[in-house]
């Protein structure tokens, strides 16, 4: 009979599909306009810890941060799990997990550097300055990064096999384009 997915590979899934709705939520927020719901204040908003009277905007921006710390923390336990996995498993998949774990986690770090950054500068909502695409193309590239790395560990985590990057020149050079053109067509719209 064949066992079903463990409670850590449940969690890195559940965790790469709350990142998908942080992400939505983050589309949503720049669509509406809402960037700047919480003005250029950062961790405050508005200089508020939690707004009082906030404006439907600030209630966006508000919502995309909660979750976007949620994800965070989030990842933070993944990591965490990923890590006590490998040292009591000692297996191929648990020590892959755990490595993607770690991406998943620095890249979290930068993508929250990245909104921090895009708030204190002023680069959100209508505010069109001409550093916002390199700040926007920044954080998006980063997003899809993060996602990688969150879905390899949910894979491994479940008993996937290893993925395999040298098989050689048709292969190899399909993968790039693929994901350069993802990119691509991601960062221009």
């Amino acid at each position: 009979m064949k066992e079903g997915p463990s409670a850590f590979a449940k969690f890195a899934w559940f965790t790469l599909g709350w990142n998908l709705l942080v992400i939505l939520w983050g589309v949503f927020l720049r669509a509406s306009k809402s960037g700047d719901g919480c003005g250029q204040h950062w961790v405050t908003c508005n200089g508020e810890v939690i707004p009082s009277a906030p404006e439907l905007k600030t209630i966006i921006e508000f919502s995309h941060r909660a979750t976007s710390s949620l994800a965070g923390i989030v990842i933070i336990i993944l990591l965490v799990w990923a890590v006590r996995r490998w040292y009591v498993l000692r297996s191929e998949n648990s020590r892959a997990a755990m490595r993607m774990a770690t991406g998943a986690f620095i890249f979290v770090l930068v993508e929250g550097l990245l909104g921090r950054s895009l708030v204190l500068t002023g680069n959100t909502a209508l505010n069109l300055t001409p550093e916002r695409p390199f700040w926007m193309a920044g954080h998006l590239i980063n997003t899809f990064i993060l996602l990688a790395f969150l879905t390899l560990t949910a894979r491994y985590a479940s008993g996937g096999e290893r993925m395999v990057w040298n098989r050689g020149g048709k292969y190899s050079a399909a993968l790039i384009i693929g994901a350069l053109a993802v990119i691509l067509v991601g960062v221009t719209g």
